[in-house]
């Protein structure tokens, strides 16, 4: 009897539960197959000249040299290299300060439904309206600085022009959902850091420099992978505002990227998006690592 109840009681141990297997298996089987199987079919098909049908005809390297050696590549990266720029640091201060100053603000949820409006506006109706902004006869930017004697500005038909139009767009489109972000990051520090900083005698600047930024670092950095992968994503705002042009010069890897779909290059496609990825990743984490090494020191 008593080793009949010892089995028992090994029995016991040693079953699994299966209740949170159940619970994790429609995550798991969605996870499986809307992203780890198209990862892993795009990672195969980077070493394949596919075109959407037949067979796959394994080429090795031939799409990853093609394309590390292809001017066009390397515009399409340099060009979203060029919109990180003009985009993310201008993002993150200008969200940071609209987040501090709206941080004991009254009436916090009408002002962050005003900044997610233009998260969630159809793009391509906006995409129309900055293109009658920024046309150079008829458009209002132009009239304004007219008005203050300043030239009418080529925003659509000049390189440099085009970019910062395209920038300002996503800026427009993107700081309200930072801010939003930064905002839930600054509701998280203690009133009472500032009410000591302040018996200390330590100003707003030094509470802002010493207090709120490196209490917010793992927010920032957060915005900062976020808007990263934005740009480097960017295909809609270039595309329906400038074609990509003038001359390529906001034409994206995004766009790049479309180009060899529309072309039938799937495996080149995949190649391209693998490089993105590696990229992107790069990136991302020298990024988080600038922003780690200011909150250690």
């Amino acid at each position: 009897m008593a080793t009949t109840r010892r089995s028992a009681q090994r029995v016991r141990r040693r079953r699994v539960p299966v209740a949170p297997y159940l619970f994790v298996a429609p995550f798991v089987l969605v996870f499986a197959g809307f992203s780890a199987y198209p990862i892993f079919f795009a990672l195969q098909l980077s070493f394949t000249n596919w075109h959407g049908a037949g067979a796959l005809e394994i080429i090795g390297f031939a799409n990853y040299r093609y394309l590390l050696t292809s001017p066009d590549f390397w515009q399409s990266m340099a060009t979203s290299g060029v919109l990180w720029l003009l985009v993310v640091p201008a993002q993150v201060l200008v969200a940071l300060t609209i987040a501090v100053a709206l941080r004991k603000a009254k009436f916090r949820g009408v002002f962050s439904a005003a900044l997610i409006a233009p998260f969630v506006t159809p793009l391509v109706a906006m995409a129309q309206v900055w293109i009658i902004l920024f046309d150079k006869d008829f458009g209002a930017v132009n009239q304004g600085l007219s008005s203050i004697g300043l030239p009418a500005i080529g925003w659509l038909t000049t390189s440099a022009g085009a970019k910062v139009t395209v920038a300002l767009l996503v800026l427009w489109r993107t700081t309200g959902y930072a801010v939003i972000l930064l905002m839930a990051g600054l509701s998280t520090i203690p009133s009472d850091v500032y009410e000591a900083a302040t018996i200390d005698g330590a100003g707003a600047w030094h509470q802002f420099w010493s207090i709120t930024v490196p209490l917010v670092t793992r927010t920032l950095s957060f915005v900062v992978v976020i808007g990263t992968l934005t740009v480097f994503q960017l295909f809609a705002e270039p595309y329906v505002v400038t074609g990509g042009g003038p001359f390529n010069a906001t034409r994206t890897a995004g766009l790049y990227l479309y180009k060899h779909i529309t072309n039938s290059d799937l495996g080149l496609g995949a190649a391209n998006s693998m490089l993105l990825v590696v990229m992107v990743l790069a990136l991302s984490l020298a990024s988080i690592r600038l922003l780690r090494s200011r909150e250690d020191s």
